[in-house]
């Protein structure tokens, strides 16, 4: 049985807004969007009730469909992954409007929430993608397509399962931990709590040996750039800070503020991209979601080996 079946999905929501110093942000990711009934099965529930289903959760939604040319990796080797977003006739899409700069966004991360990586493929003619990809180590990894066909109504999160052959390792979910310690002398604070059901104020200060950054640079259209994932089913958010780089009130850090609202307990891993000196960086963070003072139940291990 692999990875994703053992997991399932579960149809809970998550809303996050990311704010810069000067306000409440905007959420950049499909939140709420409805199942799609029509897509053989992968809209999870919904449709007939109209129960917003999270981003990431389905392969196709609002009649368009990822589509992988392959399903499988050998770990650790570089290889050629190419896919297509078909639309409501079944042909690839070649128009997609731009979101942060990128016309697609691509996210990997793997189901037990480790090797997150950010890409950016490039269409190579008849709306087929691709781009070299490296997957670490052996396992199940869900790819994440951020796209806005020009035909859709919103932007949409399309997710698919690929499989590293091999025996599988789990990693456990880092602990809460207030600091995150980033190559080069870079470490990235969180302070705040998040707790479900509520608005909750969570801030970000960046620091270079131990030296506020105050000149953050661009980075796809912003100052910072968040994904979110839920430990259990990957439910799925990409977020932007409020305010746009250059518009006189909008400061390139140290600090970064996101309001998050969770509707459920449950641990919640978040990947910070910045730009500093011509890099970009990832800080990590688990967040747990829970009423204060109760106990946060955490999905349970799939085990320490697994062969696919």
């Amino acid at each position: 049985m692999n990875t994703a079946t053992k997991l399932g999905v579960y149809a809970l929501g998550l809303a996050v807004v990311f704010g810069g110093t000067t306000g409440i942000g905007k959420i950049a990711g499909p939140v709420g969007a409805t199942a799609d009934t029509g897509q053989g099965g992968h809209g999870g529930h919904g449709g007939d009730t109209g129960t917003p289903v999270p981003g990431g959760l389905q392969i196709s939604q609002g009649g368009y469909t990822l589509v992988p040319r392959r399903t499988t990796f050998n770990p650790g080797e570089l290889t050629d992954f190419r896919f297509t977003i078909n639309g409501p006739d079944g042909r690839p899409v070649t128009g997609f409007k731009p979101l942060h700069g990128k016309r697609l966004h691509l996210i990997i991360a793997r189901r037990d929430l480790s090797g997150f990586q950010h890409l950016h493929p490039t269409e190579v003619g008849g709306g087929v993608w691709a781009i070299a990809v490296v997957l670490p180590k052996a396992g199940t990894y869900r790819f994440f397509t951020d796209v806005q066909p020009e035909g859709a109504k919103e932007q949409l999160t399309l997710g698919t399962d690929i499989f590293a052959d091999g025996r599988f390792e789990y990693t456990p979910l880092p602990k809460q931990e207030p600091v995150s310690q980033v190559v080069d002398g870079y470490e990235v604070t969180l302070a705040g709590q998040l707790v479900p059901g509520k608005s909750s104020k969570l801030t970000l200060s960046v620091r270079k040996n131990g030296e506020p950054v105050t000149n953050l640079e661009e980075y796809l259209e912003a100052y910072g750039h968040l994904v979110a994932l839920r430990q259990g089913d990957l439910a799925y958010l990409h977020v932007h800070p409020d305010g746009d780089p250059g518009d006189g009130k909008t400061k390139p850090g140290p600090d970064i503020t996101f309001y998050a609202e969770a509707p459920s307990a449950g641990a919640y891993r978040l990947y910070l991209d910045f730009q500093h000196e011509g890099k970009v960086r990832t800080a990590e963070f688990t967040v747990q979601a829970a009423t204060s003072g109760a106990p946060v139940q955490q999905a349970p291990e799939e085990g320490h080996s697994h062969s696919h």
